[in-house]
């Protein structure tokens, strides 16, 4: 197949056998909602699970009589001798499944890159480990405590693994966002949600909140998790009605838009296979502002 070359095409970024150029790149990744059903099912998830999971270990929390719920951490709600640990076990369980389904949703939108979406699904599997893999006791410490089993040592892996990706991926995402029209916005907050959760958990950490510990740590997974929420909202709110990012022109007007952060189109291109793009524009030049087209 012959792809249409004008002048200028030989740039980084025009149209070549292949693959997609820019523009038809962006415009494919941020029509994200307009593939197969589901999609928005997905983002829900990055809403559902963190709502899910507090509900899960606010009711478990009260259920435990005879202990200071200043001091229970959320692997002791799980642990083999908690009252009805099933709950926590499965706020895990759904936490970690919606996270990888909204991780994968999150990959779809352009402006997220990899990274952050493979590190909100890398969180999202360690989490479901940590409910499958439980504590022995609700306490660190108490009498009779001989040690700790193999399912223990695994959780305190994966739950260590959990908490790094759930900083990590806002902190990713804040600095992909910072570049984009449409999710500049949610930079900082990302940003200043992600490093008060590591700070609180860092806090959690050497032991100093004691005997509050319980309540650092559920505040700074809080925090991580609102991070996530906050994603979400954006997603579903980003065309109103429908959550779905700008369609693709029609192929006979002679108005067309690429939204792709800063990605212009050449005069003829049309966001679609033959359409030529070149590098982003300058930063004056508003990415949002439509290109004219003529049709070809």
């Amino acid at each position: 197949m012959a792809w249409p070359r004008l002048p200028g095409s030989g740039r980084r970024g025009a149209a070549q056998p292949g693959r997609l150029s820019g523009c038809q790149a962006g415009v494919s990744r941020h029509n994200w909602m307009a593939g197969p059903g589901g999609t928005r099912l997905l983002v829900s998830c990055g809403m559902a699970g963190p709502v899910l999971f507090t509900a899960a270990w606010v009711a478990s929390l009260l259920l435990q009589s005879g202990y200071s719920a200043t001091r229970l951490q959320l692997s002791g709600l799980a642990a083999m001798d908690a009252r009805d640990p099933q709950i926590m076990i499965a706020g895990f369980i759904v936490l970690g499944a919606c996270s990888i389904a909204f991780g994968a949703a999150l990959g779809r939108v352009a402006a997220a890159g990899s990274a952050g979406p493979w590190l909100v699904k890398s969180a999202g599997a360690a989490t479901v480990a940590a409910g499958l893999f439980r504590r022995d006791h609700m306490l660190l410490t108490g009498p009779g405590f001989a040690g700790e089993s193999w399912h223990n040592q695994v959780h305190d892996l994966v739950s260590g693994v959990a908490y790094a990706a759930m900083i990590a991926a806002p902190l990713m995402l804040a600095r992909r966002f910072r570049g984009d029209p449409d999710w500049a916005g949610l930079s900082r907050p990302l940003q200043g949600l992600a490093l008060t959760s590591a700070a609180a958990l860092a806090l959690f950490a050497s032991r100093a909140a004691e005997p509050w510990n319980g309540v650092v740590q559920r505040a700074a997974v809080t925090l991580a998790l609102a991070a996530v929420v906050l994603i979400a909202t954006r997603m579903l709110s980003l065309h109103p009605g429908s959550g779905a990012e700008p369609e693709r022109p029609e192929r006979a007007g002679d108005l067309g838009c690429c939204r792709a952060a800063g990605v212009a189109c050449w005069p003829g291109g049309h966001n679609r296979p033959g359409g030529t793009c070149r590098e982003p524009v300058a930063p004056a030049v508003p990415a949002r502002r439509a290109c004219r087209l003529r049709a070809g």
